[in-house]
């Protein structure tokens, strides 16, 4: 049997040092150095060995639903959201009620809000 571990999260991102800011502001990623190329995609640290990099495609166009996103975990999601509120950054359900989490069926509470391209990012408590 095959085993597989997550290494990296790549996003194309119209301009990669305000994506990079963003990233830096709401979820507090480190970055560090990109070790693959002398190319202008950044990278930012998710933990663990794990890695979000940004690649810059100043013409992109984002289409995408809340069905493609990535998901992050963290012990701490009421700080979490508070921190979006004070940055006046919108969140939803999986319905897109505004400033509401969720309770899935397993009892995990998550939520989403989308990035300066519109990609989707989950938050939950699954840890």
């Amino acid at each position: 049997m095959l085993s597989f571990s997550l290494n990296h999260i790549a996003l194309s991102v119209k301009n990669v040092d305000k994506s990079v800011a963003f990233y830096q502001k709401v979820l507090q990623l480190k970055e560090i150095e990109n070790t693959a190329s002398n190319s202008k995609t950044r990278w930012l640290s998710l933990g663990e060995g794990k890695q979000l990099h940004l690649i810059p495609r100043p013409n992109l166009e984002v289409k995408t639903n809340k069905a493609v996103h990535f998901a992050l975990s963290t012990p701490n999601l009421n700080t979490f959201i508070q921190h979006l509120k004070d940055l006046e950054i919108e969140y939803s359900d999986w319905k897109n009620t505004v400033t509401k989490d969720y309770i899935r069926k397993d009892g995990i509470q998550q939520f989403y809000f989308q990035d300066l391209d519109g990609y989707w990012i989950e938050v939950n408590n699954a840890l």
